[in-house]
């Protein structure tokens, strides 16, 4: 097995054999909707799920070109073949850990579990989708349980379905009173419901397991899953994943779908493959780093700033005759001082003169959002392990400005996970308390 270690919105020169190579060109150079579609044991988060706005079918999870690999905004990790691809945050320290990304999936995904015992190091890029089994564990149960049509046998003398006749000559000759049948009846306790139950009793195993199932929701949620799932056994788990292989897809329990997907994984990275042993085989989970730090940000900047996304956006661009077009999903608005803020994960910091295609992606949309919402300040915020002062922009013939926030990530040394914690804490008062000041580098808008 070939493992690869690189980080995201990075290049690096492979000297690999040509099987290595020929693995990374099944997933290079193709977008994520042709790979997603072809390859449905690869993950990718959120755009998997059906959450996220913007169109990440069109990114890519790296380029190959003569050796030469480059990677986005993706992190995470696929696998192809004998070939393993991690991308870690380009925040992460030479020694394989990666607290920033680790920190991030926790405050978006997982935000109960911060003061965890472990040691960092037991967790490898793969298992961060564990993370993700409490966050779409409570979101499936705010559906209801799960239930469907199971085909249940008895012998009794109170027939109520179809009679086996064959199971009855087998169990009733001579009779004695009882006739062999089968009904189908709605059922909590079915592949769904066992496949969930499996994946806790996976999890409760893990050093940090406990902790991860401590939230007060998914403790309830784990509660109703183990009360209905009276037959589990640990022997079944083998005909329990064979049976749920073909993909939940329901009308009401939507949610159930993602959730699946999940509780396969874990429990596939744990050994159970059983996939088709045909050439080309793709797995993993890719988290986008763009979706999780706009989130990120959404948290900290919570005070101040009201997010927006896909589903509590209702902004339309532009008017005619009382009819509105064209919806537009800012990041943040102020609350108070009708500041417009996008979150960049690209590393703005390099002081790179973009081309038109993605200054529009960067700056024109912002500058957009400004003109839509009459507001005088734009700020873009983005990560940085640099030491820098936001970098106020004047737009050209206008009175309108744009400032480039850095956030500063903090560098990973020797210490502990919880010390990384601890000063990413502080940047996010600091940071707070330079937006909250906003008004002393931005001029205000015209009363």
């Amino acid at each position: 097995m070939e493992s690869i270690r690189i980080a995201d919105n990075s290049s690096k020169t492979l000297n690999l054999p040509e099987p290595v190579i020929s693995d990374l060109q099944v997933i290079a150079n193709a977008t994520l909707g042709n790979i997603k579609e072809k390859y449905p044991n690869l993950l990718i988060f959120p755009q998997s799920f059906g959450e996220y706005g913007d169109n990440l079918g069109s990114q890519y999870i790296c380029s190959l070109n003569d050796k030469t690999i480059r990677t986005g905004n993706l992190m995470g990790f696929v696998g192809c073949n004998f070939t393993e691809l991690s991308i870690c945050s380009r925040f992460s320290n030479n020694n394989g850990n990666d607290f920033f990304l680790h920190y991030l999936l926790q405050k978006v995904l997982c935000q109960y579990v911060f003061d965890w015992k472990h040691s960092y190091n037991e967790i490898t890029i793969f298992d961060f989708l564990i993370y993700l089994f409490p966050y779409y564990l409570n979101k499936a149960l705010s559906q209801g349980l799960f239930r469907e049509y199971r085909k249940f046998y008895y012998n009794d003398s109170k027939v109520k379905g179809s009679i086996d006749v064959n199971k009855h000559i087998q169990l009733n000759v001579p009779f004695a009173g009882k006739i062999a049948y089968s009904t189908r009846e709605y059922s909590y306790d079915n592949r769904i419901t066992q496949l969930i139950r499996h994946t806790i009793e996976y999890i409760k195993t893990l050093s940090f397991g406990e902790n991860l199932l401590l939230g007060q929701e998914t403790r309830e949620n784990i509660r109703i899953i183990i009360d209905n799932t009276p037959s589990y056994s640990n022997h079944d788990l083998h005909k329990v994943f064979r049976e749920n292989l073909r993909e939940t897809q329901h009308p009401y329990y939507t949610e159930y779908t993602p959730l699946q997907k999940i509780c396969l994984q874990i429990l596939r990275h744990e050994g159970l493959k059983y996939d088709d042993d045909s050439h080309n085989q793709v797995y993993g989970i890719l988290f986008d780093g763009a979706w999780l730090w706009e989130e990120y940000i959404a948290g900290v900047l919570q005070d101040n700033f009201a997010h927006y996304t896909s589903e509590n956006s209702n902004f339309k661009l532009l008017e005619c005759g009382g009819k509105e077009k064209q919806k537009i999903i800012p990041d943040y608005i102020s609350k108070d001082n009708k500041i417009v803020a996008d979150a960049k994960y690209i590393p703005l910091s390099k002081n790179y003169s973009y081309g038109e295609e993605r200054a529009a992606a960067i700056y024109y949309k912002t500058i957009m959002y400004m003109l839509r919402f009459s507001s005088k300040h734009g700020i873009l915020i983005y990560p940085t392990q640099s030491i820098a002062e936001p970098k106020k922009y004047k737009i050209i013939d206008t009175d309108n400005y744009l400032t480039e926030f850095p956030f500063i990530i903090p560098i990973e040394q020797t210490g502990s996970y919880n010390d990384y914690c601890v000063k990413i804490i502080k940047e996010e008062d600091r940071f707070n308390m330079l937006i909250s000041n906003a008004k002393e580098i931005l001029p205000l808008n015209p009363s």
